[in-house]
Parts: C-alpha cells; structure tokens; sequence
C-alpha cells in the first residue's frame, strides 16, 4: 500500500525573522486605494486653506491690489516697508512679546507644577482653577482683565487703593509705557495652566531613584530643584518656550480686544498691523499688507530654525 505523498513546502530564503510574503502581499501595508481614501481629503483641506492662501498672499505682495484691479509693482512695497515706521515699532513689539513673554509663561507654570509637586494644600481645587484660564477664549480673557485694569472700579487699583498704594493705581491700558507689559502678564495668566500641566506630567515622569538618592544625602528642596529637578526637565522647558515663542510672534487676538495696537503704537503687533493695513486704513491695497505677512512668515520661519539649532543638544538624557 502506496503512502500519501505530502506536499513539500519549500522554505523562504530570506533572512531570519523577515515574512516572506512581499511587500504587495504583506496584510500590514495599506493600499494605495485605503492610503488615498484617509489622505487625500486632508490633503485638500491643508492645501486649499493653507498652502494655497500662502502662496497667493507672497503672489499678491508683488503686485497693487485695488478691488478688482491689479498691476505689477514688483518689489516696491518691500522697499516701502524699509521706510514704514510704524511696521518696525510693530517689530519691536512683537519681539519684546516673542522673547520676555514665553519666559514669563513658562517660569509661571513651572512654579505651578512645582506648587502641586510639593502638595500645597487644597491641591486639587488649584488644579482645577489654574488650568481654568487656558479653557476660556480670548474674548472672554480680554474683557475680563479689562475690568481689572480699569482705572476708576477695576480691581487692581481698587486694591492699590485699599492697602494705601494709591500713588501705584494708574492708567494700565491707556499709559504706553504699562499697556504692553500689562497685556503680556494677561496673556501669561491664560497660558499659565498649560504649562504647569505639561511640567507636572514632566516631573512625575522623573526617575524615583535620582530624587529618593538626593533626600537620602540630606540635599534641601532648593538645591534638589536647581540642580536636579530643572536640569531634567531642560528638554521640556525648552519645547514649551519655542511653542510659547511660535504662537507670540503671530499674537493678534488678545491685543485686538484689549487695546487694539493702541495706545500710540505701544502693544502694536506685526498681525495687528497687517489686519489695519488690509482692512481697517480704506487703503485699498492688498499687496502692501501681503508683503508684510511674506516677510514675517519668512522671519517666523528662520527663528524657530535658528533657536531650534541653538538650543538643541546632542546630549541625549537617559533615565
């Protein structure tokens, strides 16, 4: 009686560990049809409400737009825009707010973290009420301390006044030597909360064994947070002030509400200045503004590059 002959199965020749079913077969890669069905819309989305406004904005900074009408101008309004004094107050402004600002930020939140790290009492409630800022909108955040800064019935002054520091009230959006300042430490109160929340999770992700060996050496809560806690938290510390410097540099919400660029020019942004020109000065010229936009775009770019090689370390901490 004949044995049934079993199939020989011949074993794949490639390396240990590879599946030997090709690329087009392996059950892992998507296809091309499913690949297109999930990017193809987002693409779409980012080109025609990203890409595309981009690219017609440096477009239109070469020419003068007037209504409908429209005529090469070449590089005139970049020349123009050397001479404009008050785009490089603007400048100014918006570069005191890029580079002080994010410090300020993220120095409150860290203090935060560092407050509910050390179990401060009520520590819940705090926790709560810290982040609550971050959820409200600009709008609501600027009428708010409006009322705050108001002069005769705010409650900054109200209190200056009570504690016999009456001499301290003033004018803290209608004196331009305060209004910028005073617009920075409002925008740092809503951005607060998120700070401390990513620095918290930062610290409970700090090896156990690194703290427990400080306290065991009789090492005080100041030097452990200067010499440990900070140093292991410089990577966070430095994302969250190149986020915080990303999103000042286009700042435009908080200071339309509160002062809008006023008084004389002293909390005027680049983004404030370029909504005026375009649609508040009845110049009926779109390009001048769209050179503006061309130029910062250019600026915002070349500075998240220079402080991303800047602060950037080789160094891999490992714990």
């Amino acid at each position: 009686m004949k044995e049934a002959s079993l199939p020989i199965v011949q074993e794949s020749s490639g390396p240990a560990g590879k599946n030997p079913v090709g690329p087009e077969m392996d059950p892992r890669r998507a296809s091309w049809p499913v690949l297109a069905f999930f990017l193809v819309p987002a693409l779409a989305i980012y080109f025609g409400l990203t890409a595309y406004p981009a690219f017609k904005t440096f477009i239109d900074s070469f020419f003068l737009i007037e209504g409908r009408e429209t005529s090469f101008v070449g590089f005139a309004h970049y020349r123009e825009l050397m001479h404009d004094g008050t785009f490089w107050v603007a400048v100014r402004n918006t570069m005191i707010w890029s580079f002080i600002a994010p410090i300020l930020d993220v120095a409150t939140g860290l203090l935060l973290a560092l407050a509910l790290y050390a179990g401060v009492p009520f520590a819940r409630f705090f926790r709560v009420a810290w982040f609550t800022p971050v959820l409200l909108s600009y709008v609501v955040v600027g009428i708010l301390w409006m009322w705050i800064y108001n002069y005769d019935w705010g409650v900054l002054n109200v209190a200056l006044r009570a504690v016999g520091l009456e001499h301290l009230a003033s004018s803290w959006l209608g004196d331009p030597n305060l209004a910028l300042g005073s617009v920075m430490i409002t925008h740092a109160w809503k951005w607060a909360g998120f700070n401390m929340v990513v620095c918290l999770a930062a610290i409970h992700s700090l090896p156990s064994e690194v703290l427990e060996a400080s306290e065991l050496d009789n090492c005080g809560w100041g030097a452990k947070l200067f010499h440990i806690i900070i140093p292991m938290l410089r990577p966070t510390l430095l994302n969250l002030y190149i986020l915080a410097f990303i999103g000042k540099m286009k700042v435009f919400d908080l200071v339309w509400i509160m002062t809008a660029g006023g008084p004389l020019w002293a909390t005027e942004t680049v983004s404030t200045y370029v909504y005026k020109r375009a649609f508040n000065w009845n110049t009926f010229d779109l390009g001048y503004p769209s050179a503006i936009a061309a130029v910062w775009f250019g600026v915002v770019c070349a500075a998240v590059l220079i402080l991303n090689r800047a602060f950037g370390t080789k160094e891999r901490l490992e714990y």
